[in-house]
């Protein structure tokens, strides 16, 4: 299967056309209980995680992540784990453990099974040059995560 979803990914015209970024935005839409972004533009939605290099130089070297970052970095690792459900068939748990300045771990867990395991700094400036760069590096931890699973079958199965 994760071959499958390489080949999707790369055979993709848009990055908007990967599964991975489709599923970030079904994270995103879900989040709007009150209608607020149904008049935003997918890509106005992602917006927030291009950080081009004049918006990573305009921002502190050391800084504290805001709620509003932190909230970005679980929505994009939900769809990363999301993702790995839907092409494995497995369910798959995010476990986040974030400290005040930025630095911590993430986890995606399959069963008995850590399928991602993300060591995170500088969250403040948690983003990508660009929505192509996005796409290919959720794409990679789907693919991560999925080829685990398969590796580690049983384990990822156990109940």
């Amino acid at each position: 299967m994760a071959e499958a979803l390489a080949v999707k990914a790369e055979g993709a015209t848009s990055p908007m056309e990967s599964s991975f970024v489709k599923e970030l935005i079904k994270q995103w839409r879900a989040q709007d209980s009150y209608g607020t972004w149904d008049g935003k533009s997918d890509e106005m939605l992602l917006e927030p995680y291009i950080l081009t290099k004049e918006k990573r130089q305009a921002l502190p070297i050391v800084g504290d992540p805001d709620p509003e970052i932190l909230w970005r970095l679980e929505l994009f690792y939900n769809a990363v784990g999301l993702s790995i459900e839907r092409a494995s068939g497995v369910m798959v748990t995010p476990m986040m453990k974030m400290s005040h300045e930025g630095f911590g771990r993430m986890v995606l867990i399959a069963g008995r099974l850590i399928v991602v395991n993300k060591q995170l700094r500088d969250v403040h400036r948690f983003g990508f040059p660009s929505m192509e760069k996005l796409a290919e590096e959720g794409e990679k931890l789907v693919n991560a995560g999925v080829d685990m699973i398969n590796r580690y079958s049983e384990v990822a199965k156990y109940s």
